[in-house]
């Protein structure tokens, strides 16, 4: 048996009684069912393991438990472990989660970036997403969608993206909404590249990355969509299938120059144009 700071003891065997227990406790707060398979020398296994594998949330929940009973029970850890830390947009996540988990309509005041002043509003919390450090809500606009619906404009139910930095006060309405069965989250995202969505087609887009920093997107992709087309000693061609978005344009800026974009001619374009910009800001001395 392998030596754990979790062990009681020097690597002493887990009590059969606390091993249930945990056992009990993983089943309760990660819906995760860990059986006997008398058949096999009474081995315990997962139960459906292509579930959990395919529940990105599921996981993610595991590891930062596991991470977080580990760095508490062994001090040897203590001061070890270092995390990149989301700075603002928690003091709202139990406001919106409670209301998510009750379908309450939330009245906000949010304030993006650019707008002069706040606007307050209704929402319909559906989903939490974190990029890029920051915390959002995706939720149906009541405001929009009946407007549109009146006006005959498409869609006509409005789902919208807001930062939870960005929020400056929630209330609790005493409404209750209907939670729409045909939103298809990953469908709303689909082709995007963070939290910008877009009515613009998705396009096929080829990126050359220099030297070994093939190697860097190998092992984490820009984008779900990446496939690797050729490559040889000094350079590697990959393809994306995406929405060309601000979100898109600001990731391949952040490879600096590791990566050009190839094609299609109007992203090339337009990294050449920012590139041109860049030029302009750091050639005035």
């Amino acid at each position: 048996m392998a030596k754990s700071g979790l062990s009681y003891g020097d690597g002493d065997e887990l009590p059969l009684r606390t091993f249930h227990n945990h056992r009990k406790a993983i089943r309760d707060i990660f819906d995760i069912h860990i059986n006997c398979d008398t058949q096999h020398g009474y081995r315990y296994c997962i139960d459906e393991p292509e579930r959990l594998e395919s529940d990105g949330l599921r996981n993610w929940l595991i590891d930062s438990y596991a991470t977080l009973n580990q760095i508490q029970a062994d001090k040897k850890l203590e001061g070890k472990i270092i995390f990149e830390d989301i700075p603002s947009g928690h003091l709202w996540l139990t406001a919106i989660t409670d209301a998510m988990r009750r379908n309450k309509v939330l009245y906000i005041t949010h304030q993006g970036f650019g707008k002069p002043e706040p606007n307050s509003f209704e929402i319909e919390p559906y989903y939490l997403k974190v990029v890029n450090r920051r915390w959002y809500v995706i939720a149906r606009s009541p405001y929009y969608s009946e407007r549109n619906k009146a006006k005959g404009n498409k869609p006509e139910v409005v789902y919208l993206v807001y930062a939870l930095d960005r929020i400056t006060q929630i209330e609790e309405t005493d409404k209750s909404f209907h939670l729409n069965k045909d939103f298809d989250v990953d469908e709303y995202f689909v082709g995007c590249c963070g939290v910008i969505t877009s009515d613009v087609a998705i396009e096929r887009v080829v990126i050359l990355a220099y030297n070994g920093f093939a190697d860097y997107l190998r092992t984490l992709p820009l984008h779900s969509s990446q496939k690797e087309l050729e490559s040889n000693d000094e350079s590697t061609l990959f393809e994306y299938h995406v929405k060309p978005t601000f979100d898109f344009y600001q990731l391949l800026l952040a490879q600096g120059d590791q990566i050009e974009a190839i094609e299609p001619k109007s992203v090339r374009d337009m990294m050449r144009n920012f590139v041109i910009n860049l030029m302009d800001y750091y050639g005035r001395g």
